[in-house]
């Protein structure tokens, strides 16, 4: 940041009549954390840096090595838009995390993405794409229940029934505010489930949008007495979150998408169909960072409009890669849609995976099988020749353990020290006795 760059922000925080900021970044399971500094030390945090102890994050350091520092990054100031007390404002900053020697933190998410679109800009591409956040609303009392309450009876795209109208629109109306563009908010298919589409941008703009947007629709859940939840599957027998994520890649000289050929049938360039075939060659190798809980999997099972082969399509929304139609004369809008990413993921890990195995495609020039557009719940796979998606945490950890891609994208500090998490998750979880083997057991054995 140059002085006129310090200067700027300076101002607009003391027009904005500032005086607290949150200084936030996220741990490699893509969880928020945050350093609240008062306005009176934001001027030495831009100058050197705010210090912590990284030991104490997931994933970061070990004790020996815990010395960090914390570096703003200025595109990323915004009020928070609902803190109105004019005694207490408050602003949030996202950063980037440094290392004692003044390098970037390997361990960094934002510095794990950042590598990946430099390697994309080496090719001559931009990577921009856009999320859709599936997230439910319960009613407050709920995380004191066995079994969550939605916080109404509608389904998809309903208006009578759906009690939510005044929350989304509270919600889009905060992340205008926090700069964050919104395509379209509704009503999803279960009781109480909502979906907020982000607007195409840059990856790591994109990135930073998905965490804000997170952060926002609890917040404002909360305002009206609600919880809102992105865990994968929270209630059994209905749909469940998924975060479908839209992306192409431009050319950088010309800002072109590449991925658009009108004399396909598809509208796909032969650089988009070696992009897909890299998904669906990594698939496997990534859908523990995609899908990265151990409830992500009871989402991923037939029925509910989730994947669960690897395949891809036109119309098909079982399909785990869809190619979305566009309209006469919107060539530019061409993309390819993943749709087995779910909310939970760290967005940013998430993102680096997947350009990294659409990279790989192009480099290698992956050949593109044939489209499935049979309904893949209703025929049997194997007569199509598809492979599955992973079927739980256990399987995905061993398919990323097998894939040098993925874990050359995450970087050897991330790759480790993530799968030492999961394996844990795993190993509880395997572990643990649920009330469904009691109910089912335990008067029979």
């Amino acid at each position: 940041m140059n002085d006129t760059q310090k200067a700027e922000l300076l101002a607009q925080v003391a027009n904005q009549q500032v005086h607290f900021i949150n200084l936030q970044f996220v741990d490699i399971l893509g969880m928020i954390k945050t350093v609240m500094i008062p306005v009176e030390e934001f001027e030495r945090a831009l100058q050197y840096g705010v210090w912590f102890d990284g030991s104490s994050i997931e994933g970061f350091a070990r004790v020996a090595e815990s010395d960090m520092y914390l570096v703003p990054d200025p595109a990323t100031f915004q009020p928070i838009p609902w803190d109105t007390d004019p005694e207490s404002r408050t602003a949030r900053i996202i950063c980037h995390v440094y290392t004692p020697h003044g390098k970037p933190f390997a361990g960094d998410p934002r510095y794990v993405l950042t590598r990946m679109l430099q390697q994309a800009v080496d090719l001559g591409y931009n990577y921009t794409v856009g999320p859709e956040l599936e997230f439910f609303l319960f009613k407050g009392e709920s995380l004191r229940l066995p079994r969550p309450i939605p916080h109404d009876d509608a389904s998809y795209f309903d208006v009578s029934t759906d009690q939510a109208v005044d929350v989304r629109r509270s919600m889009v109306q905060a992340l205008k505010a926090f700069g964050v563009s919104v395509d379209a908010s509704h009503h999803e298919v279960a009781a109480g489930q909502h979906e907020i589409d982000l607007s195409y941008s840059d990856a790591m703009r994109a990135a930073d949008n998905t965490m804000t947007c997170r952060m926002t629709i609890k917040a404002v859940a909360q305002q009206y007495g609600l919880y809102a939840s992105f865990m994968p599957k929270p209630v059994a027998g209905v749909n469940g979150n998924g975060m479908h994520i839209h992306q192409n890649l431009t050319d950088i000289a010309t800002g072109a998408n590449v991925f658009h050929d009108p004399a396909d049938a598809y509208g796909l360039s032969k650089t988009a169909r070696q992009f897909i075939a890299g998904l669906l060659a990594h698939a496997k190798g990534m859908t523990a960072i995609l899908a990265p809980l151990v409830n992500s999997y009871k989402r991923l099972v037939p029925g509910y409009e989730a994947p669960v082969y690897l395949s891809w399509g036109h119309t098909n929304r079982s399909a785990l890669i869809r190619v979305p139609r566009t309209s006469i004369g919107r060539g530019h809008a061409t993309r390819v849609e993943m749709r087995c990413p779910d909310p939970s993921c760290n967005p940013y890990l998430a993102l680096a995976v997947m350009l990294a195995a659409g990279l790989d495609g192009i480099k290698r020039e992956l050949p593109l099988g044939e489209a499935a557009e049979e309904d893949l719940f209703h025929v049997d796979p194997r007569a199509l020749g598809l492979e599955a998606l992973p079927t739980s945490l256990g399987e995905a950890l061993q398919a990323l353990q097998e894939d040098d891609v993925v874990q050359a994208a995450l970087g050897p500090h991330v790759y480790e020290r993530f799968l030492d998490a999961k394996l844990q998750e795993w190993h509880d979880y395997s572990s643990f006795i649920s009330q469904w083997e009691i109910e089912r057991y335990l008067s029979i054995f």
